[in-house]
């Protein structure tokens, strides 16, 4: 292994995250310290309220830390405006929310295309078909969200999401709104398809068993670590 191939691929420092609030400043994340290195997969655990989310957007560039640093793919998120975060985004980060987020006026077909479009990949139409059946979806390309399971809906926002192939995956409680089995069933082709791709992995998820599949477990106390530092 090359000293390239084993930095980080994903690093913050001392990061933290402070908003205002009636009673005073309120400390959101405090002191945040990670690195996580090509093709590992880190799970953010902890308690309702504890920062997980704030944290993995801020990872991720949907938001700006307070104090501190956030390094993706050797690049120093803090120096680039909202514009640059989102044009490092592209073509490098894929996304699952718990809520899924897709769009209600476009099929399933049409909801993986998008990005591939706006990106501009050759064909993607055919590449949106491959993903969908791979994640079992092929016979559902002209389904509307409406007309899908929760747990079709999810695999949907999946193939969206590594329809783009990217290099790394921030999944937010990706189980959060389904069953018990339907979860498993998601967290089952979550981890192959990572596996499969190569991607650096971001969990943050209130399920154990989920949580326990990944490389590294981090978890989180009011707004700082307490267990898994590294």
């Amino acid at each position: 292994m090359t000293k390239q191939e084993r930095l980080p691929y994903l690093r913050t420092t001392s990061l933290g995250k402070r908003v205002p609030s009636p009673e005073g400043e309120l400390v959101i994340l405090d002191d945040i310290s990670l690195s996580i290195g090509p093709g590992e997969s880190l799970a953010i655990v902890g308690a309702s309220g504890s920062g997980k989310s704030t944290l993995l957007g801020l990872m991720a560039g949907l938001d700006t830390a307070s104090h501190g640093s956030v390094f993706l793919d050797g690049h120093d998120l803090g120096a680039l405006d909202e514009d640059g975060r989102a044009g490092l985004r592209a073509g490098r980060v894929g996304f699952v929310f718990q809520s899924f987020q897709l769009l209600p006026s476009l099929t399933a077909l049409e909801n993986v295309m998008l990005p591939l479009e706006l990106a501009n990949r050759a064909d993607p139409r055919r590449g949106a078909e491959i993903i969908l059946d791979r994640v079992g979806l092929g016979d559902r390309l002209q389904h509307y969200p409406k007309q899908l399971s929760g747990g079709e809906q999810q695999r949907v926002a999946i193939a969206r999401a590594y329809a783009g192939e990217p290099m790394i995956l921030f999944a937010d409680e990706p189980t959060g709104n389904l069953d018990r089995k339907t979860g498993e069933r998601i967290g089952e082709l979550l981890f192959a398809l990572n596996h499969e791709h190569g991607t650096t992995l971001v969990l943050v998820t209130h399920d154990v068993r989920l949580a326990e599949r990944c490389d590294r477990v981090v978890e989180l106390d009011g707004g700082r670590i307490v267990n898994g530092a590294g």
